[in-house]
């Protein structure tokens, strides 16, 4: 089976880029396509203190990270219902289609996708093109990270 990684955000980029996967991979049966988010890293009220937490300390932290990133995931909802919204109009079956997320903690979200891109077999990642600036004239920034640093998989940036 035929694995395609699409990392989205709630940029035009990275809607491009599930319309690409639409387009180019409908009618496909043996395929599997896994919409990816990086949440960004924990909120500076979660980070560790500085010191040795107490039991109670650990399971406050616990407890408030747990709910943290139960309302980042909340949020994803929308943005995971309109991109299998967007892949099974343009014909793929949703069944195909599966949604992950995970929290960026120390990597960057280049790094976090790539992780997920190797370690979970995928032949295709798939990102969009975020926005031009000065440093990163051609590619955004991610896309251009992700590039230089994705050796062995089969990477596709849709403009």
């Amino acid at each position: 089976m035929k694995k395609i990684l699409v990392a989205i955000d709630d940029s035009e980029g990275s809607w491009r880029a599930v319309d690409y996967v639409g387009r180019q991979f409908a009618g496909i049966d043996d395929l599997k396509i896994t919409l990816f988010h990086v949440l960004v890293g924990l909120p500076p009220q979660l980070w560790d203190d500085g010191h040795f937490l107490t039991e109670e300390e650990k399971a406050a932290r616990k407890t408030v990270m747990e709910k943290w990133l139960t309302n980042q995931k909340y949020v994803l909802e929308p943005l995971f219902k309109r991109a299998v919204e967007k892949l099974t109009a343009l014909g793929i079956s949703g069944d195909q289609i599966e949604t992950k997320s995970v929290s960026e903690s120390f990597d960057t979200i280049p790094q976090c996708i790539l992780a997920e891109a190797k370690a979970d077999g995928y032949q295709t990642l798939v990102i969009g093109r975020c926005g031009r600036s000065v440093k990163h004239f051609l590619l955004g920034s991610t896309a251009n990270t992700i590039i230089n640093a994705g050796a062995g998989i089969a990477i596709c940036v849709v403009e």
